[in-house]
């Protein structure tokens, strides 16, 4: 019987709060466990904690990350596997402790344990550069910046880009490490009046490949308000299928990017005509 092959550790990231990570964590994770992956997603935001929420699971934690690290329980007790979908779990953070009970050597013990029994570990990480996001970040083979397309978002990445290569394990082995940009909140309308950063223009301040472009939509914040990933709550959304379409180019596959279609402006709606 063959080994298996380690499980890939992705870090979800941004330098600045509010861009959508906990949020896509939960979607690319939940769209890569729909395509067969065993998947886990580790909150890494301790003493704050949404992703259960996302994940419609804040009232099955008893046990969290601080806890395994701790020793006060294992980590199959603190794993949460999804009721809906099975191939994935989730692994809470604390909301009790501060980021400093992150232990460099509990987390590398977990780490360690995760990537041999999943696929993917898929890493939310706290906004900014302090002891948490370098904690979620330190055992990384890849990551996925997140910046929303507006110039504060897109100058606190570029920030992490240089982290990535300086604080990681990869790093440190003078290893490159895999880096995907995936551009949330993108309103196409806002873009060509000026309002907002081009997709060109984003990449080419951050020169990383564009992982996938998610339009401005209130069906992400409904499924969040549900507890359910956007991925699994409307999947035939423009945002759900943008990020199906980011977790298989994560996994290699070649899928051409679709930029998001503009909305149709509010005096076109009202007299049935149509956009430009």
């Amino acid at each position: 019987m063959a080994e298996k092959k380690p499980a890939t550790t992705v870090v979800v990231t941004s330098g600045k709060g509010g861009v959508g990570k906990t949020t896509s964590t939960a979607a690319i994770g939940a769209a890569l466990a729909m395509e067969g992956q065993r998947v886990v997603v580790v909150d890494f935001d301790i003493g704050l904690r949404n992703l259960d929420l996302m994940l419609g699971a804040e009232r099955r934690v008893v046990y969290d990350l601080i806890n395994v690290i701790q020793g006060t329980a294992n980590l199959s007790q603190a794993l949460i596997r999804d009721k809906k979908l099975h191939g994935l779990h989730l692994l809470a953070a604390s909301q009790t402790r501060d980021k400093n009970a992150l232990t460099e050597k509990g987390v590398a013990m977990i780490m360690g344990e995760l990537r041999s029994r999943f696929d993917w570990v898929i890493c939310d990480s706290p906004a900014g550069i302090e002891r948490g996001a370098v904690m979620a970040m330190k055992h990384a083979d890849a990551a996925i910046i997140i910046a929303n397309p507006e110039i504060s978002s897109v100058r606190d990445s570029d920030r992490i880009i240089g982290l990535l290569d300086a604080k990681t394990e990869r790093g440190k082995r003078g290893q490159e490490m895999e880096k995907h940009l995936l551009i949330t909140r993108y309103d196409t309308a806002r873009t060509k009046t000026g309002e907002m950063l081009g997709i060109d223009d984003i990449a080419d301040i951050l020169s990383i490949p564009v992982l996938g472009v998610v339009p401005e939509s209130n069906k992400v914040l409904n499924a969040s308000n549900l507890g359910t990933p956007i991925t699994m709550a409307d999947r035939d959304s423009p945002p759900a299928r943008a990020y199906g379409a980011a977790a298989k180019r994560l996994c290699g596959q070649d899928i051409p990017l679709e930029i998001p279609a503009g909305r149709k402006p509010f005096f076109a709606n009202w007299f049935g005509g149509r956009a430009a």
